[in-house]
This record gives structure tokens, sequence and C-alpha cells, in this order.
């Protein structure tokens, strides 16, 4: 997989600053113009892009009340089935565009999880950089061929994957003659427990992959998100809301805009904490040097006086010998006069 991968003008890559993406997902609440507030927050807070998902009820699962669709799994959601919070939580496709347009406007990347092949179709149409696979779309090949097909970078959450479904899902855009994939560590459980994360395996998964990975996060709080920056994580993507009270289906476990804010602040300073391999000093790092210990005459001395633990002492500042020359210093004699203060020099010493 390619190092390097461009989602409209960010270069995501090692070297180059975290990608950030807001996640707009159920917290519109079906309000149009909250949708906008919260892209407006996004771009406010220093997000890079915000992203939506593209589906209806219909097209991401079946209007059945069999067991299999009920939801039991100890989530936010239990005691619904999956159509009923499909309807609820899906972005009207009738607003994707001129949300597109109000996020282009404000600086944002606008790009979406599609679920099904009319939502890339229509996303195509959108004229979106990239697309993102949800956790739980990584074992829909067809859609991943499809999506990789189309020469766009794809980001792939792995939130309910096994590393035979992240093998797969990569031979699939492969095959499909597309290098351009991100992988995000995810745990699909909504928050998040702490330990349950494990951010190690972000690390080994771009290892292991060779490719650019990052972390889709749902815990609570910055933490998580800028701990994986620290590690070499390359695109944090976190839920945005206005306010959790509002409700919601998403919004228990969405950042309000001041915590993102927060976050992508506290991403740039550990970016810059990173930095890079160096055992170089910095010029207020050397001017500091001159604070460290060296070797002083600690007493007043007469020439011809014996070198002791008394009156040749490593102190600071910096300005006397080394303090590796001291034991080799101890029992010599002084060569002049010198008093309590005076830096240790070769020309003090009597040869």
């Amino acid at each position: 997989m390619n190092h390097e991968v461009m989602i409209g003008k960010h270069r995501i890559a090692a070297d180059a600053p975290a990608y950030v993406i807001a996640e707009l997902s159920g917290n519109h609440n079906m309000d149009y113009d909250r949708a906008v507030r919260i892209i407006e927050a996004a771009a406010e807070a220093g997000a890079d892009a915000i992203k939506v998902q593209t589906y209806t009820a219909d097209t991401i699962t079946l209007d059945c009340d069999d067991p299999c669709f009920q939801i039991t799994q100890g989530t936010l959601w239990d005691g619904t089935t999956l159509h009923k919070l499909y309807e609820k939580a899906y972005t009207p496709w009738e607003w994707q565009p001129k949300l597109r347009d109000r996020a282009l406007a404000l600086g944002l990347d606008f790009f979406s999880s599609p679920f099904d092949p009319t939502s890339v179709d229509f996303l195509e149409g959108l004229d979106v950089p990239c697309y993102k696979i949800a956790s739980f779309e990584i074992t829909d090949i067809p859609l991943i061929r499809k999506c990789a097909l189309l020469g766009k970078p794809l980001i792939i959450s792995t939130g309910i994957a096994h590393i035979e479904d992240i093998e797969l899902a990569l031979d699939t855009c492969r095959q499909a003659g597309n290098e351009n994939v991100i992988l995000l560590k995810c745990s699909s459980a909504y928050p998040t427990p702490y330990e349950d994360i494990n951010l190690k395996t972000m690390v080994n998964m771009a290892r292991t992959f060779d490719c650019v990975t990052g972390l889709s996060d749902h815990t609570m709080g910055s933490a998580v998100a800028v701990a994986s920056v620290a590690m070499g994580g390359r695109v944090v993507e976190k839920h945005l809301t206005l306010r959790r009270a509002d409700g919601g289906v998403d919004s228990a476990f969405s950042m309000e805009p001041e915590e993102f804010r927060r976050m992508v602040d506290e991403i740039r300073i550990v970016e810059k904490a990173v930095g890079r391999v160096t055992y170089e000093l910095s010029e207020k790092q050397t001017r500091e040097r001159e604070h460290a210990r060296s070797l002083f005459i600690a007493q007043d001395m007469k020439k011809g006086d014996v070198f002791t633990p008394e009156n040749l002492r490593s102190v600071r500042p910096g300005c006397g010998l080394h303090t590796k020359y001291y034991d080799e210093l101890l029992g010599k004699r002084i060569s002049r006069d010198a008093k309590l203060g005076t830096p240790m020099s070769w020309d003090l010493l009597d040869h």
C-alpha cells in the first residue's frame, strides 16, 4: 500500500500533519439547519474534513422484525430494530449536495461512507475525494471493490474485523489497482471503554499491512485520539454534535465543539513535540548547557598546593574543564595562585 495518500489538498503520510475528520453521523437529528451548524462548528474547531453517511433504512437493511434484525447486543440502541434505527439516523440524500457545498466553502473536505452500490453512484455525482468504508462494511467485498475501482483513496475502519477480513479487503483493493488505502483502528462499542482500544494494534497494523493508519475513536474525551497521533496515527475521526444534551442516536459518545477544538489543538501540540529523531541541541539548549557542571577551584589556593576534593569540585556552571578529568587531577599541584571560583583549566596544572 502507498505510504502517502492525497485526499483533496491534504497529504497524509508519516511526516505530514494528522488528518482530522469530524463525523456528522445522525447528530443532525433530522434537522437540516442543525446539520449545517455542525459543519460550521467542525470548521471553526479545526477539522480538516466533515464526513456523512449515505444510506436509507431500505438500502442498509430490511424492514423486518425477526430476531436477526433486533438490536440486542448491549448497545445504546437496544430494544429497536435495525430498520427503525436507521430511519432516525440516516442523512437525507437531498441534503448532501448542499452540505457538501457549505463544507467546501468553509475549506473542509466533504466525503461519506456509502453502504450500497446506489449510494456510491450518488456520491460519485458529488465528486467526493475519497470513500470511507465503515467497520461493519469491511466484509462487504462487492462494495469495497466498487469503491476501489473508482481510483479514489479508501479509508477503511476495522472495528469488527478479524485479521483475515483486513487482508481480504486490502487484497480486493490491490486487485482493483488501488493502493491508496488507509486503515483505521476502531472498536465498535459506543462509547468504547478505554481498555478496549488497544492502540498498539494500530501501530502493528501499519507494520503488518505496510500502510498508513489512524484511529476512528468512540471513546469519551480526547486523550485516546491525541495518544494515537503520538503513536504514529495519521488520521483521527471523531463524532461531533452541538450539545450532547440535545439527544440523538449518536449524541452520547460525540464531542461538543469546544471539546473538538481542544482535541485538535492538543494534536497539533503533540505533533510538534513528537518531532524527529535528533541528538542535536537547539540554540536555547546550547545556551542552557553553559549551566552544566564542570571543574572549579573551590578554595583559595597558592602555587604548589595539591588538588584535593576540598579545593577542586564539580559544580555548576560549565566554564571549567570537563568533570571526566577530576580523578586525573587529584594529587597534582597547581601552577599558580588561584581564587575560589576560578574555572579549572590545563594551564593551572603544574607539569
